[in-house]
């Protein structure tokens, strides 16, 4: 495997459900915070960049990232001895541009939406010769990520049901994949936000469908602000993936402070939406007593981590 020394191998951690495990249902976190860059991304980036013949290597790669795949990219170009160029949103979190740059990385800003990043990195990699290492829409992107499935499957044999975060679907493409053609009676719901639910009304509709960046950037879950998902993840989701289903921003919140209470388990927004979805959409979920939930990464800002572990009116 070509991550293993490089990515963590994350342990699944019991989620204490307090009052509210009255109906014998069990939580699981599989905490993808604790990877060397705090989010998953590491596995499909180096997976992808390993895999590079020498020539390319030697060309560099560029990617386009709200954050995390940033990171994830740089760290693995770094460890390789390739150049990394990332082409970041504006609204990006300073955080995370900030720790992209510390790792090597070149930045080149852009506007919020999802689309004009990735024609910037489309342009430049023609004008410079980089080997492009797309966030979601790539089959050894989707295979690194597949190994949060697959470890998942080795701590908790007896789960019937993982949920997991969508964005561009790179996450939920791996590990539907993995899971489901390792166990098939396993249930994979996917969770994004109400005002980013591309996803949810793809799966709903059959055809890819997509928001305008306005829309999407309304969400806190920045990693999850992408316009659309890519085609090939749309065809995994479609044959792996049982459900979608979409969260409040409260409910982000309101994970985000429970999950906190944990230091190995502090979620960013994107992080906490798969346990937001099974903390207050139970009813949307098969009835499964063994469940898991990816926090997919904890990057967040120290000031809005502050505000949330403050805040008094949210659902707990």
């Amino acid at each position: 495997m070509r991550i293993r020394g490089i990515a963590v191998r994350t342990r699944l951690i019991e989620f204490d459900l307090h009052e509210t495990a009255a109906d014998g249902r069990k939580l699981f976190l599989k905490p993808e915070n604790l990877q060397p860059i705090g989010a998953f991304k590491l596995r499909g980036a180096y997976n992808k960049i390993a895999s590079l013949a020498a020539d390319e290597r030697k060309r560099g790669v560029i990617s386009y990232s709200s954050g995390n795949h940033g990171q994830g990219v740089a760290y693995a170009a770094r460890e390789l001895g390739v150049k990394a160029v990332i082409v970041m949103p504006d609204n990006a979190p300073a955080m995370k541009r900030e720790a992209t740059a510390a790792l090597g990385a070149g930045i080149v800003i852009v506007g919020p939406g999802s689309a004009e990043r990735q024609a910037k990195a489309e342009e430049l990699a023609a004008k410079e010769g980089y080997v492009i290492v797309p966030p979601y829409n790539d089959d050894e992107i989707i295979a690194g990520q597949g190994t949060v499935g697959l470890e998942i499957l080795e701590d908790l044999p007896e789960v019937e049901t993982v949920l997991v975060p969508v964005g561009g679907g790179g996450l939920i493409s791996g590990v539907a994949a993995a899971i489901k053609l390792s166990k098939p009676t396993v249930k994979i719901v996917g969770v994004e936000p109400e005002v980013a639910a591309d996803a949810q009304a793809s799966f709903r509709s059959g055809e890819i469908a997509s928001l305008p960046a306005s829309a999407v950037s309304q969400t806190l879950a920045d990693g999850l602000r992408t316009q659309s998902i890519g085609a090939i993840n749309f065809e995994h989701i479609r044959k792996y993936v049982d459900d979608i289903i979409a969260v409040t921003e409260d409910e982000i919140k309101s994970a985000m402070k429970r999950l906190s209470s944990n230091p190995q388990t502090v979620a960013e927004p994107s992080g906490a939406v798969a346990a937001a979805g099974f903390l207050f959409h139970r009813e949307q979920l098969p009835a499964s007593k063994w469940n898991v939930a990816v926090i997919s990464g904890g990057n967040i800002e120290p000031a809005l981590l502050s505000e949330i572990r403050a805040a008094t009116n949210q659902r707990v």
